[in-house]
């Protein structure tokens, strides 16, 4: 604790967060955190620019942990370990009265681990659950010894914490329900969606490491649907870091999508989409909230998916279908991820078939299931946070 202009005790907390979408989270967290107690208090840690403009000054840049997949962890490991290691150095210096850890469960489990063997007084919030749920449950139990309370995005993580003896969990619900209105089409978008040509999204996934694994595939599918008699509009929203990349994987193409840039133009993108070819991910999530119908896909290297083959606990993958409770998505996955299998499920998905309105009935239950009142996500994830600042200067 330090004090602030007002003669009043701030609270210090430290943040972690080496993702942009984490870094995001961080962001609407320290706002209404500001909006809730002022100058009385004070935030370090790490985070990238969402987070900079709130007043974090990062410890080291994010980018520096910019990386994906088993094999490449592998490779950069001691620059890892030593970012661990400066990074619990700066907690245990700044003694926070919180420590907020933000997903990267890799990276900042690791993080917590440590700081709660060096300093056990520390709180430690986990933003963001690792998917227990899905592949090493065993994990959950473990972190009843270093997490005080875990805020999940996902409306089922709760009930899944209880089963597996996990810490404490409150869903706090995902950002994404507070972007529906960018999500939705108005009436004249709603006409292009409905209108023919179909348009037909293609996301072959938001890293490098994805995108390599998903052009070549992805480009014969949609060969495979044109020779077939299908008339589509092709559009491939991605991001500016990720454009060369894109480009050079659709320049072999036959099929010429139409390359949106910036997260402006995917939304607007998904408003108009009648269909989507997509990598699984959040991305599915948001094409459930939007009400695309969609064929999934995942491929990877094989050393991850060695390993993900022999922990995976779930029947599905994709985002979509575990918060729905139903495996209306297709996907298809490693050795399933063929230009034959997708050039089939797509032709499905654009015409009205039963698979697509199976799609289209069950996204219209995501509303009710993901609801968290009138409440936005940071605000709830406020509340505990402060909750547990007030418990712990009365125990402390």
């Amino acid at each position: 604790m330090v004090g602030s202009a007002n003669g009043r005790v701030a609270r210090k907390i430290f943040l972690i967060a080496t993702e942009e979408s984490g870094d995001r989270l961080g962001a609407h967290l320290m706002k209404v955190l500001r909006q809730r107690l002022g100058d009385a208090v004070r935030f370090e840690g790490v985070g990238g620019l969402a987070m900079a403009r709130e007043g974090l000054k990062s410890l080291f840049p994010i980018e520096e942990l910019s990386i994906i997949g088993f094999s490449a962890v592998i490779k950069q490991l001691p620059k890892v370990l030593r970012l661990i290691r400066q990074t619990v150095g700066a907690v245990i210096g700044t003694r926070p009265d919180m420590l907020v850890i933000i997903d990267s469960p890799d990276f900042t489990h690791r993080v917590a681990r440590r700081v709660r063997a060096r300093d056990p007084s520390i709180p430690i919030v986990d933003y963001v659950s690792p998917s227990v749920w899905a592949w090493r449950p065993g994990r959950a139990r473990a972190m009843r010894s270093y997490i005080d309370h875990v805020l999940a995005l996902l409306p089922f993580e709760p009930e899944e914490y209880r089963r597996l003896h996990g810490p404490p969990c409150s869903y706090v619900g995902h950002p994404l329900t507070e972007q529906l209105g960018l999500l939705r089409p108005n009436n004249e978008e709603n006409a292009r969606r409905n209108g023919a040509p179909p348009v037909l999204l293609v996301l072959p996934g938001s890293r490098r490491g994805e995108i390599r694994h998903h052009m070549t595939v992805f480009g014969e599918a949609l060969d495979r649907l044109k020779a077939g008699a299908h008339e589509f509009e092709l559009i491939l929203p991605t991001m500016p870091h990720l454009l060369k990349e894109v480009r050079e994987g659709a320049g072999s193409w036959k099929v010429i999508p139409r390359i949106v840039v910036g997260e402006q133009e995917k939304r607007a993108a998904f408003r108009i989409a009648t269909a989507a070819l997509a990598k699984s991910g959040t991305v599915t999530l948001e094409l459930a909230l939007a009400d695309v119908p969609m064929v999934t896909a995942y491929r990877t290297g094989a050393l991850e998916a060695f390993i993900l083959r022999r922990t995976l606990t779930v029947t599905s993958v994709i985002l979509a279908n575990l918060v729905i409770g139903e495996n209306a998505v297709p996907e298809f996955l490693q050795e399933n991820c063929t230009a034959e299998k997708l050039a089939g499920a797509l032709g499905e998905v654009l015409s009205d078939s039963p698979m697509r309105r199976r799609q289209l009935e069950a996204f219209a239950r995501i509303d009710g299931i993901m609801s968290t009142g009138n409440q936005p996500p940071s605000v709830r994830a406020a509340d505990i946070v402060l909750a547990m600042l007030r418990k712990s200067r009365k125990t402390g």
